[in-house]
């Protein structure tokens, strides 16, 4: 299991990577990595997060479309913005689907931590969400859940997972930075607010 966990997690922090550099080769390896760690979930009782490997599956698919319409000369994507009603809404939504999934959890499985895990599903779909629309706005929301989950892998004993995670939060403000760059960078640019 280490070794499929150990090959997991280099796809994944090689999509990140690639993620905060504004390449659209993130996708295919996202793509990849989130069916080796379905699998793994799966074996932790972790169901929640195995669920949300398929649903990155289908938003990587729909990430990748979306930023192949969307790039620059240089073959990066370009930044959109995310107005406040609408981060509002999608946060909303997490936390309504938190409650649900993590409800649903408890009561009809036996995983292991059922509302935890599906809070940091439920938000883990919204970052996902505006990854593929290109807001900045998802690296900080990364930034939180992968933090937290770098505590639950900690517990449940997936020690190379919960090393990948803690990459992941200075992946995630390495993409904050850059992509915070590129925003400002717009025309009728103004200091970046997510």
């Amino acid at each position: 299991m280490d070794a499929i966990e150990l090959f997991g997690a280099v796809l994944s922090a090689w999509a990140v990577w690639l993620t905060a550099r504004r390449r659209p080769w993130c996708w295919p390896v996202g793509f990849a990595s989130v069916l080796v760690y379905g699998w793994i979930f799966v074996h932790a009782r972790l169901y929640s997060d195995a669920l949300l490997q398929g649903a990155f599956a289908v938003l990587i698919v729909y990430g990748w479309l979306r930023w192949l319409r969307h790039l620059d000369s240089d073959g990066r994507v370009q930044i959109a913005r995310l107005p406040v009603r609408l981060l509002a809404a999608h946060l909303l939504v997490g936390a309504t689907g938190a409650l649900a999934l993590g409800y649903a959890m408890h009561r009809f499985t036996d995983a292991a931590l059922p509302w935890l895990d599906a809070g940091l599903t439920a938000f883990s779909l919204v970052a996902q969400w505006w990854q593929g629309r290109r807001h900045v706005a998802a690296w900080w929301l990364w930034i939180v859940v992968d933090v937290i989950y770098v505590g639950e892998y900690v517990y449940k004993d997936l020690l190379i997972t919960a090393v990948l995670y803690a990459g992941f939060v200075v992946l995630a403000a390495i993409g904050l930075r850059d992509w915070r760059r590129a925003d400002q960078a717009l025309p009728g640019a103004h200091p970046a607010t997510g």
